[in-house]
């Protein structure tokens, strides 16, 4: 129903900022709630951060609420992760995750996802 593409992955230091970018295609993107979730090597995938269809409400993992900003321009069908204080901990395969309902945590409920893009943060 939709597609997306990752960007903006990178090799960043400790400290570092970095913004990652989904572009969806279609016209009924602001239909879906975003999300972004990550993978590390040996790791389950797991939630970082979502947004509602109208941009009106985010939801942050615990482990990156302060430093991590979701946020969504729906004209011009784009989702962005603005990334702060970044921590070798951040270090993973980040993913753009969309569904045409309401926010959910759980990976299994998104059936839209990105190709994935690269954060490594080094100590």
């Amino acid at each position: 129903q939709v597609q997306l593409v990752e960007s903006g992955g990178a090799l960043v230091q400790a400290g570092g900022s970095l913004r990652l970018s989904c572009a969806a295609s279609g016209r009924t993107f602001s239909s879906y709630s975003m999300a972004w979730f990550r993978q590390a090597p040996g790791k389950e995938r797991e939630f970082v951060a979502a947004i509602s269809r109208s941009g009106g409400s985010t939801y942050y993992a615990n482990s990156v609420k302060g430093r991590f900003t979701i946020s969504r321009d729906n004209t011009e069908r784009m989702v962005y992760l603005q990334m702060s204080s970044l921590k070798p901990e951040d270090t993973a395969v980040y993913y753009c995750a969309a569904r045409g309902g309401i926010v959910q945590y759980d990976n299994t409920r998104y059936d839209n996802w990105g190709q994935g893009t690269q954060v490594t943060v080094s100590s």
